[in-house]
């Protein structure tokens, strides 16, 4: 009767996740979920896995029941096993996603205003001006754009990574896969441009592939899962286990600085400097980061070995802006950080997984998922035939900005100088619209920092900001966290 009972529910559990197992053997794009209403909080993984757990010692146990019934059992032990495990890696993962992130919704409305994707606004509202075609046009280039961004997933089937036998990162390593993603549209930016979309026909962009061969999930591309684990021994990152965005900034920071060290003479991997904004004493007391200017250039003198005094710069800027939920004052902000040419993003979503964050409408926060378990691709040499659909998203899912994790990370590109000059304007701009709780403000230097803390004088030297209390800053209680928290408990 036990075995009749379990092997009922493992075959309904089979016929519910057919369409997703389809989807991961022909090695295609991850499948639009269609999720429940169900928005509340989850147990652990460790339940999850101790519920497997038990279910294959059910198995184990029966097959042992008589030496009569032995080799018989075992075959029926192996088969029903293997439909467990893959089970738990196809379906009942993304179920279970599901359950923790809430329900990813598909539904999009003119009437809800436009969309602002990575610092394009796609005008898909209906004015009395404008008729229905319009909105129509609007929303296939939204929908353009956004199959056009990088998505990077759970893969399984890759080589082993250091010592240990994990050959795929299920349920551990959607933090570093939604990092990818952020680090890819960067480059994507650098190499094609913020206008590139993805071709309808084959052959393929060179340069696009060879961004994508740099995230191969082997210790030969240069930002895989497994050179990532490596470089962020130092913060925490293990294989399978979970990681927060401030770990996971400062990984891609050591990450980059290796290896341009190990390619002293040649083209490097990553074409830009990464600047993790903090606050005082590296964000170990809290307190809003500090986009630091004189900090930027010498990044950027660093990067070039002091040929030039600017390179092509990435910030990253790991936050916390609550504790169990966001402090509402920050929605309008976070909102507003899309509209930057200089977007890049947010790494966030709700505890138990993290997702990347590329677009909003109002209160909706469009992402890319990285929930979806899908086989190693392999993209080596030349071929301009590859097929890379399993790297692109067909879905358009959001959730309400208001519901996603306090700790959080924002990535921005700035091409050029002027680029990152018109970054610290509007976000100094941004900071004048924050009501004395800004996301991050921006200085001069430390040195001067330092100063108006001692002396209690206010300085603003043209349009960047100089001082704390003359960009809003309070103290991290009232912002409600301390931003070396990372209580991520990713799945």
């Amino acid at each position: 009767m036990v075995m009749k009972s379990i092997c009922e529910k493992i075959a309904s559990a089979k016929c519910s996740s057919k369409s997703s197992t389809e989807t991961l053997d022909n090695n295609q794009g991850p499948a639009c979920s269609q999720a429940g209403s169900i928005d509340s909080k989850f147990p652990k993984a460790s339940l999850w896995s101790s519920f497997f757990s038990s279910a294959f010692t059910v198995f184990e146990t029966y097959s042992e029941s008589s030496a009569s019934e032995k080799k018989a059992v075992h075959s029926r032990h192996s088969g029903w096993a293997a439909a467990v495990r893959k089970v738990v890696t196809v379906g009942s993962m993304r179920r279970f996603h599901e359950r923790v992130l809430g329900s990813s919704r598909t539904d999009i409305s003119a009437s809800d205003g436009d969309i602002w994707l990575l610092g394009v606004c796609h005008r898909i509202s209906q004015h009395e001006s404008s008729g229905n075609g319009d909105t129509s046009n609007g929303f296939a280039a939204f929908e353009q754009d956004f199959r056009s961004k990088i998505l990077m997933t759970y893969r399984k089937g890759f080589d082993s990574i250091g010592d240990s036998k994990y050959t795929s990162d299920v349920s551990w390593g959607c933090m570093i896969r939604s990092s990818q993603m952020l680090v890819a549209q960067a480059l994507l930016f650098h190499k094609l441009g913020r206008s590139w979309r993805k071709p309808l026909q084959k052959p393929l962009d060179q340069e696009y592939l060879n961004i994508l061969r740099l995230f191969g999930d082997s210790e030969a591309s240069p930002f895989s899962i497994h050179n990532l684990l490596h470089a962020g021994k130092s913060y925490g990152l293990a294989v399978g286990s979970w990681v927060g965005p401030y770990a996971m900034c400062h990984t891609w920071e050591v990450l980059a600085r290796s290896l341009r060290d190990a390619n002293d003479h040649e083209e490097q991997p990553i074409p830009m400097a990464i600047y993790v904004v903090s606050g005082d004493e590296d964000g170990e007391r809290g307190g809003a980061p500090v986009v630091c200017i004189e900090d930027a250039i010498k990044c950027c003198s660093e990067f070039s070995r002091g040929n030039v005094e600017w390179t092509p710069l990435l910030l990253l800027v790991p936050l916390v802006l609550g504790l169990d939920k966001i402090n509402p004052r920050y929605i309008p902000l976070l909102h507003s950080t899309f509209t930057f040419p200089q977007s890049l993003g947010i790494l966030g979503g709700k505890p138990g997984a993290s997702t990347y964050i590329i677009g909003v409408q109002n209160e909706k926060a469009f992402y890319l998922d990285p929930h979806d378990v899908q086989q190693v691709v392999n993209i080596n040499g030349d071929n301009q035939e590859v097929n890379t659909s399993s790297y692109h998203c067909n879905c358009i899912r959001h959730i309400p900005l208001e519901s996603i994790d306090p700790s959080l990370a924002i990535g921005f590109y700035c091409r050029d100088k002027d680029d990152f000059n018109d970054f610290c304007s509007r976000a100094s701009k941004l900071v004048e619209e924050s009501n004395g709780a800004p996301l991050f403000t921006v200085a001069l230097s430390r040195r001067s920092l330092r100063q108006v803390s001692g002396d209690d004088a206010s300085v603003e030297s043209g349009r960047f900001y100089d001082d704390a209390a003359a960009t809003g800053m309070e103290p991290v209680n009232e912002a409600g966290g301390c931003a070396n928290e990372d209580d991520w408990q990713l799945l």
